[in-house]
């Protein structure tokens, strides 16, 4: 199946929510219990039970007065996943033909290593189940021929999705048709992203998004060297042990050293 990408423009956004209460409904995902901390931003961020968050901001537009930054966030889903290198249970995170970049939840052992390996900062730890979670990139919809329920909802162009080399140039065109400071974010990133945006200001004008996010080289250090070398030593040690029993054969109980027997 076809590389996909999703386009964020966020010139666009008009903070509707649309994207948020379509991702809620597709994913079956309970209500979240918030209090107003003096912002139109609801929920404060990604949970366990909110995969998309509509980023409010005010900032100064230069002029002396004030303006919104809206921003779609979600999981990137990385080219080269930080995540899926660290993951210690086989196949609780895996990648789709389409690029999504999936957390089996009923697989994770809530280690929290993807935690620590994402540049984005994305997956959230549920202290009740005790497991991660995250966007999905509704791979299950992409697996039938349908847009994830984000894009599929959203009314006013800002969030489009289709195959990468097309979505790539539309996102190229946009930004020169705005100027100034925009530009495509996340193509440059982490192998490249399944996610993307473009932005009418530098990317460290929107909280939250780090300006050049890279994968912690901790995680190459444990995938590339230690992991290796763990499991090698582990390996080796069943190894020896097994060949010491074919040589030797089982230790009788009451054989000493000396090989003298007990009464």
């Amino acid at each position: 199946m076809a590389e996909k990408v999703m386009l964020v423009d966020v010139s666009k956004c008009t903070a509707c929510r649309a994207c948020q209460v379509a991702c809620k409904s597709w994913n079956n995902l309970p209500a979240d219990r918030t209090r107003n901390l003096g912002s139109y931003q609801n929920p404060a961020d990604l949970t366990p039970r909110n995969y998309t968050l509509i980023r409010f901001q005010e900032v100064e537009d230069g002029q002396g007065g004030l303006k919104w930054l809206f921003r779609n966030e979600k999981c990137f889903h990385c080219s080269d996943p930080g995540c899926l290198k660290v993951c210690p249970v086989p196949e609780c995170i895996f990648k789709t033909p389409e690029g999504a970049v999936v957390i089996d939840s009923d697989k994770c052992i809530g280690c929290k290593y993807c935690v620590h390996a994402c540049p984005f900062d994305i997956p959230r730890f549920d202290p009740v189940s005790e497991k991660m979670y995250k966007c999905t990139f509704c791979y299950d919809r992409l697996a039938n021929g349908m847009q994830p329920a984000c894009s599929a909802a959203c009314p006013t162009g800002t969030i489009t999705f289709g195959d990468k080399p097309d979505i790539v140039n539309m996102a190229r065109k946009r930004a020169g048709e705005i100027g100034g400071s925009a530009s495509v974010y996340g193509e440059q990133f982490v192998g490249g992203t399944h996610v993307m945006y473009v932005l009418d200001e530098q990317p460290s004008a929107y909280e939250g998004l780090p300006e050049k996010p890279e994968i912690p080289t901790a995680v190459f250090l444990w995938k590339d060297c230690l992991k290796p070398l763990v499991m090698a030593s582990f390996l080796g040690g069943l190894g020896a042990s097994f060949l010491y029993y074919i040589i030797k054969g089982p230790k009788r109980p009451g054989v000493e050293e000396g090989g003298a027997d007990h009464e």
